[in-house]
């Protein structure tokens, strides 16, 4: 796959959970083929949502020196896509149009924005379109 893809937070909180070892592997495989490849993509925000989660709501949570190093092998290699009044304008368009919930449109348009063609995400609805960029559910 030539194409630039974007992975959403869910992806990186099954490939680091045992709540369900299909979604862990499938998740996993992403995260590898992203970082391989050097075709995968990520936002401060999916950066933010995992942190958020990793450090509070995990059944085991993640201790700070294991979030730093999963910083700088995961996501850093990723982060292409940080906030921006034009992040900001675009996402509150794309929710307006489509009716997207504030986080999924600022998701969407950071994925846009890094002019990647699929969204990979269990949030939003499989196979939607906008404009060249489609939503995947990886799981299903």
């Amino acid at each position: 796959m030539a194409d630039k893809f974007f992975l959403d937070t869910n992806i990186f909180v099954y490939s680091v959970t045992d709540d369900d070892a299909r979604k862990c592997q499938l998740a996993t495989a992403l995260i590898r083929r992203a970082l391989s490849t050097q075709k995968g993509v990520v936002s401060y925000q999916v950066v933010q949502e995992f942190f958020n989660l990793a450090l509070k709501r995990f059944a085991r949570p993640m201790s700070l020196a294991d979030c730093n190093d999963y910083l700088n092998t995961v996501f850093c290699p990723m982060l292409r896509v940080h906030s921006s009044t034009t992040l900001y304008t675009e996402a509150l368009a794309l929710q307006r149009r489509y009716r997207l919930s504030w986080y999924d449109a600022l998701i969407a348009c950071a994925a846009i924005e890094a002019e990647c063609t699929i969204l990979y995400s269990e949030d939003m609805q499989h196979g939607q379109r906008f404009g060249a960029l489609q939503i995947q559910n990886p799981f299903l």
